[in-house]
């Protein structure tokens, strides 16, 4: 990892939405000098791999499948697969702890406040904080349904055969001999009719089910799971460019970036903010920092495309903002001194930019 780009990559053992952060009112009374300190946040990005794991069962009658029950392709060692599936990325905003100011309101001010985040991070000046809309929680699919004993349902005959040749074929006969039960219900030929539709479909579920179970004995089974694994990666000033945020083996799944077991995932954020050069005189400096020190500084976030890649295909491909790729602002203090009717401010929570401005 080269250090030049100001990355931090953490691996979180577990995916879950982070819940909400307290908020805090903060009144600006003369107890405090009518002061209060507050930080703007910094992007970070949550990048969650979502990865599939799939166990290959090998059936105890597999060189059997093909004679007995006409299976050409049985599973026919126990083999553990992972896969990719998904890439999801969060934009979330960190408390930057270099980036921490004070606003000072005026006595004559109307009661001010101002709503803090636990970290101190600033949400609004003079207004209730608004709930924000809900984001769609990612769903893992389900994990596929558990399989079930075979051994429960074999005769007597069948376990007391002398060979393993003689046991296929005695559970290949119970095989077809479910496969006639069902089709004789269907046609209506049965001995034993079910009475209703209730115990048509409990009876028919058994037969699927025993059916699955046996020929698994000789085709072999399959069971999948969802999980997810987190990075946090906080970028710096500069680009990111094809950096590795993790590796993913198909026999272990992801693994750290430095273990070569795995083949890479990339990641790429390319600064799309044109940049800006200020050529400011000394007292236009000077001019510059007393606004910054007196004002309400609040964040101009930059655009930046995210690529995520691997194995040559792009996985995710889209602009973002990035707060450490933009500039800062300031409102003026002045603007909060309308005694009648103080301005209120939003600001969007992740990213520390104005939202929006009530007069």
């Amino acid at each position: 990892m080269q250090a030049k780009y100001g990355i931090l990559l953490m691996l979180l053992l577990t995916f879950s939405c982070a819940s909400a952060q307290k908020i805090t009112r903060v009144n600006a009374i003369k107890a405090n000098n009518y002061g209060v300190i507050y930080a703007l946040p910094k992007t970070s990005f949550e990048v969650t791999l979502v990865v599939k794991k799939t166990t290959y069962h090998r059936g105890e009658f597999y060189p059997y499948a093909q004679r007995y029950l006409g299976i050409d392709n049985p599973i026919i060692e126990n083999e553990t697969r992972f896969t990719l599936e998904n890439v999801l990325v969060a934009n979330k905003g960190i408390a930057d702890k270099e980036n921490s100011f004070m606003v000072e309101f005026r006595g004559k001010t109307v009661e001010p406040f101002v709503y803090l985040r636990e970290d101190g991070v600033i949400l609004t000046i003079n207004a209730e904080t608004m709930e924000e809309a809900p984001v769609e929680e990612f769903k893992l699919p389900e994990k596929s349904a558990p399989l079930v004993n075979p051994r429960r349902f074999l005769s007597q005959e069948t376990l007391m055969a002398g060979s393993t040749a003689k046991q296929a074929e005695l559970i290949a006969r119970q095989v077809f001999d479910l496969r006639r039960n069902r089709s004789d219900i269907l046609s209506g030929e049965a001995v034993n009719m079910p009475p209703d539709g209730n115990a048509y479909k409990m009876v028919m579920e058994e037969i699927d089910m025993q059916e699955k179970a046996l020929t698994e004995l000789f085709s072999g089974s399959v069971e999948s799971e969802y999980f997810t694994v987190s990075y946090t990666l906080i970028p710096g000033k500069e680009d990111i460019n094809g950096e590795v945020i993790a590796r993913f083996s198909g026999k272990l799944g992801p693994v750290d970036a430095d273990n070569l077991a795995g083949e890479p995932v990339r990641i790429t954020l390319t600064n799309k903010t044109p940049a800006v050069q200020l050529l400011l005189n000394e007292k236009e400096l000077k001019q510059l920092e007393n606004k910054l020190s007196e004002g309400i500084v609040y964040n101009v976030p930059g655009k930046a495309d995210l690529v995520i890649e691997f194995q040559n295909k792009v996985l995710f491909n889209k602009e973002v903002d990035v707060v450490q790729y933009g500039s800062q602002d300031v409102l003026a203090r002045r603007m909060f001194e309308n005694q009648k009717q103080p301005i209120q401010v939003h600001f969007h929570s992740e990213l520390g930019a104005i939202k929006q401005i009530i007069q």
